[in-house]
């Protein structure tokens, strides 16, 4: 019988990596790409994502946005090192349709035992979150607020630019598009353009320095490891206010409190930061109706309802 070709994938990963793959585990968690525990000859595991090459471009934009935060991470905050990212299956000895791949650092999930231990994990977690922002606030381009390009929120695209105004950044690159998408989908919000209106003399009495945020902070993408470390990682990373890093974390099932108090107690937030709360997280809540539907258009609605009625009161 003919041996069975090789898999190009593998043929991929090993000229990529050095060495053979002689296990690929499936592993779960991700509604985008698939994703793959990796066995190497060398006794060595790396994590790998894959997709349709049309789907490179959100792989590469997560490799940018992970090496970037490695670049102000402190000691003991774990951001996954990229190892490999390119097309797979494009080549003579590659048959088959071309794959986007990226390969990581794997991650052991899992964090300390007992209760204490993991209370000083997410307490150390959110000091290490506070000291990339700090770290990232001494590096603040002079553009001001955004990205060199745009990216992705999950699987939806990320209008960037640069703004020399966090309110108007936060106005016309977050909310406004999101709000256009919804319009386009038949959807629009009640209000949208009178939010929009009001959000850059919101923000603009809130004097923040840009720093390098995740931009997708909810809990998902954001664990304890094995050896007691936290990880950030799935970013979607610009130059914004610490704030909106501190808003997510509260969103969709939020981080636990010591997560909060570790930051606080590194890097205090300014006044009125509860406040703003509910702006920031609006820019979440659409993107989840734009790519979801279900209740999000509800509860996008309500926040807009509620920040609108907030602003009218004397």
């Amino acid at each position: 019988m003919a041996a069975e070709p090789p898999d190009p994938l593998d043929l991929w990963l090993q000229r990529q990596l050095g060495q053979a793959v002689v296990g690929r585990t499936p592993v779960g968690g991700g509604c985008i790409h698939s994703a793959w525990r990796l066995a190497l000859a060398g006794g060595g595991t790396v994590f790998a994502k894959t997709n349709t090459a049309a789907c490179l471009p959100l792989l590469a934009a997560e490799a940018e946005g992970l090496q970037q935060l490695a670049r102000h991470a402190p000691a003991g905050l774990v951001i996954p090192e990229t190892l490999a990212l390119g097309l797979c299956g494009d080549q003579a000895d590659d048959p088959g349709p071309a794959q986007a791949v990226l390969v990581l650092g794997w991650l052991e999930l899992g964090g300390p035992v007992g209760a204490l231990a993991q209370e000083s994990a997410w307490f150390q977690l959110g000091q290490g979150l506070a000291g990339l922002h700090r770290s990232s606030a001494s590096c603040t381009p002079p553009q001001g607020y955004g990205w060199p390009a745009d990216n992705f929120l999950g699987s939806a695209p990320q209008p960037n630019g640069w703004r020399s105004d966090w309110g108007l950044f936060f106005a016309e690159c977050r909310l406004a598009p999101q709000l256009a998408w919804a319009a386009r989908r038949g959807q629009p919000l009640r209000g949208a353009q009178a939010l929009l209106e009001r959000v850059p003399h919101w923000l603009n009495s809130h004097c923040c320095r840009p720093v390098l945020v995740h931009g997708d902070l909810w809990c998902g993408n954001g664990a304890l490891l094995a050896d007691g470390r936290g990880a950030i990682f799935d970013p979607a990373c610009y130059w914004g206010d610490r704030e909106v890093d501190l808003a997510m974390a509260q969103l969709f099932g939020g981080f636990p409190p010591a997560f909060f108090n570790g930051y606080a107690d590194a890097w205090p937030l300014e006044a009125g930061a509860r406040g703003r709360i509910p702006l920031y997280n609006l820019y979440h809540l659409l993107n989840h109706a734009n790519l979801f539907g279900g209740g999000y258009g509800h509860r996008a609605q309500a926040c807009i309802d509620a920040l609108l009625s907030a602003a009218a009161e004397p």
